[in-house]
């Protein structure tokens, strides 16, 4: 499992198998390699690397399994849409003590779940002002989310504060969105186009976390405010609220200069599906949005582990601010 020292002086190695890079071992060293011009792109002794994250698609070597194997370096090799195709190595799920501790967690213990959403109204708010734009829809939106905050701190249990959420929400997106004609946000239904694209972004933004969740070795099953569901990664859906705003500003932004169109669809018995020619292009954007935080998510995740780890006070748990 990983340790705090660990924590302080290893980290997260993120490979992008889709740019023509390669990864070998030389001299005792992982090179990611150019593999068009056979130019090292940067070099790390493994002692360094706290876990690889192989993107696309890339060469593995039964040296640099073995030097993963001598080093502890666990791996998780995904497709390019994040979705992950295997894991190698412990991937810390040894760590029992962190485990342990997520499911002594009380129950009925809002405080991380009012910090989560917090921060995601926080971001929400934040995208909103970007827009720079001034109407009924902006204006009833920041009077909800300004007025949201008390009501997320003295929400009494879970249900109050999905309730708090749902209001929010409501207005954030009527007002993000406007201009597209927004109607409302039903995951997975596929509506429309827009909400068919949030459900693409979404499950790779789910993935992404998902894999990095797995290499500080929790039990991505048992959330904080998603509750305990069969099959549902909740931690997942947790940590995720955070910097779902990476996911609406990029479609925003995408739907504005016109890389996202509605005719990117088709429609199938009531619902909206992306044609298979455009999976690349989606794939392609979403994916430079979200590598683009690797950083910031990677952090999160690792102050989170602290703060799970010490059982540390609220006003230490991290926080995401998109800019």
């Amino acid at each position: 499992m990983f340790t705090h020292k660990d924590i302080e002086n290893r980290s997260l190695f993120v490979i992008n198998g889709t740019k023509h890079q390669h990864l070998k071992v030389s001299v005792g060293r992982l090179v990611l390699e150019d593999s068009q011009t056979g130019k090292a792109i940067t070099k790390l002794p493994f002692p360094k690397i706290m876990g690889l994250m192989v993107i696309g698609h890339t060469t593995i070597t039964t040296s640099l399994i073995e030097h993963c194997n001598k080093h502890g370096v666990p791996m998780v090799v995904m497709k390019p849409n994040f979705r992950p195709v295997f894991y190698y190595g412990n991937m810390a799920e040894a760590n029992f003590l962190l485990r342990k501790k997520q499911f002594e967690k009380p129950k009925g213990d809002l405080k991380i779940a009012k910090q989560l959403i917090r921060n995601k109204t926080l971001n929400q708010r934040t995208l909103i002002k970007k827009t720079r734009e001034s109407n009924n829809a902006t204006s009833m939106a920041f009077d909800i989310i300004d007025n949201s905050f008390i009501k997320i701190e003295e929400a009494h249990d879970f249900r109050e504060l999905m309730g708090i959420e749902g209001i929010i929400a409501k207005h954030y997106f009527t007002a993000y969105f406007d201009f597209a004609n927004w109607t409302q946000r039903q995951p997975r239904v596929k509506q429309d186009t827009i909400n068919a694209t949030m459900d693409i972004g979404y499950t790779m933004l789910f993935n992404y976390i998902e894999c990095m969740t797995r290499l500080f070795g929790f039990d991505p099953y048992m959330g904080v405010y998603h509750q305990l569901w069969f099959r549902r990664k909740s931690l997942v859906c947790d940590l995720m609220e955070p910097f779902r705003c990476i996911i609406e500003h990029q479609i925003r932004k995408s739907l504005k200069y016109k890389t996202f169109k509605k005719s990117d669809f088709e429609k199938k018995k009531g619902a909206y599906y992306l044609k298979s020619e455009y999976n690349k292009v989606y794939t392609k954007v979403f994916f430079e949005a979200i590598i683009q935080h690797k950083s910031d998510i990677y952090k999160y995740v690792q102050q989170y582990y602290r703060y799970f780890m010490g059982r540390k006070s609220s006003l230490t748990y991290p926080l995401f601010i998109y800019e």
